[in-house]
């Protein structure tokens, strides 16, 4: 497996799972607006997912589908950050969860602008617009939530408290991204963080609302090794091509 194939499927996979978990919503969002936001979100991740999982067919060269690679692999096999497989919790709980992943995503669409392949450099051009869009919905919410009353505050306070601990893994590199990042394909995440912390920064001081200082970091989704959530996502997610092998729409 190329250094590349394993590139786009981190990102690949990342979009998909957080694409799946907001799909659950669908129909529960806490007020109609919400509700086709979400969905809304929930789609332009699976779309961007798609595109990738499209390239990675090309790139693997292993005679795999889009639909094979995103349906048919082993948890294992996938290699999303812990933090996207995370359960929705209530409305504090993903927001903050989406206002962590969209923080990190604008600025790394807006990095691999500047990726010598162009597949992924046009991908991103496209990606970055919506997440612009995802990350002024969610940080708006956050700022409304943490600086609301004190039941919404205490709320997301909790939820920032629990996800904090997957944070660090959106910057995790290894010996795939040192290959890239050499070629000029791939982002140096290392360079992201400091534009990451004061963004999120900015707007948890507007939101009133504090990171924990326990400092406590959970990874291991990147090299296959997941919560147990991410085995009950697969079995819906996956059920349909299970089910009925080859099927197509």
């Amino acid at each position: 497996m190329n250094s590349l194939y394993k590139y786009i499927l981190r990102i690949a996979d990342d979009s998909l799972i957080l694409g799946q978990r907001l799909s659950e919503l669908c129909g529960h969002g806490p007020i109609i607006e919400e509700d086709i936001a979400l969905t809304n979100i929930a789609l332009d991740l699976i779309g961007q997912a798609t595109s990738l999982y499209e390239y990675a067919a090309i790139v693997g060269g292993e005679g795999k589908t889009a639909d094979d690679i995103a349906f048919l692999r082993f948890e294992r096999e996938y290699v999303n950050v812990l933090l996207v497989e995370q359960p929705n919790g209530d409305f504090g709980m993903t927001i903050a969860r989406q206002w962590f992943f969209d923080s990190f995503r604008v600025l790394f669409y807006d990095a691999m602008l500047e990726s010598t392949d162009q597949q992924l450099a046009a991908i991103a051009e496209k990606s970055l617009k919506e997440t612009k869009y995802h990350w002024k919905h969610s940080s708006e919410w956050l700022v409304r939530l943490g600086d609301g009353t004190d039941e919404s505050h205490d709320r997301v306070q909790t939820a920032i408290n629990y996800l904090h601990r997957y944070v660090d893994e959106l910057f995790f590199m290894d010996e795939v991204d040192t290959a890239l990042i050499t070629e000029g394909i791939a982002v140096d995440l290392a360079s992201l963080k400091v534009a990451f912390d004061a963004k999120t920064s900015e707007v948890m001081e507007m939101a009133t609302l504090s990171f924990p200082t326990n400092n406590w970091k959970q990874v291991g989704g990147r090299v296959g090794k997941h919560t147990e959530h991410l085995g009950h996502i697969l079995s819906e997610l996956q059920y349909m091509q299970r089910a009925y092998p080859n099927m197509e729409w």
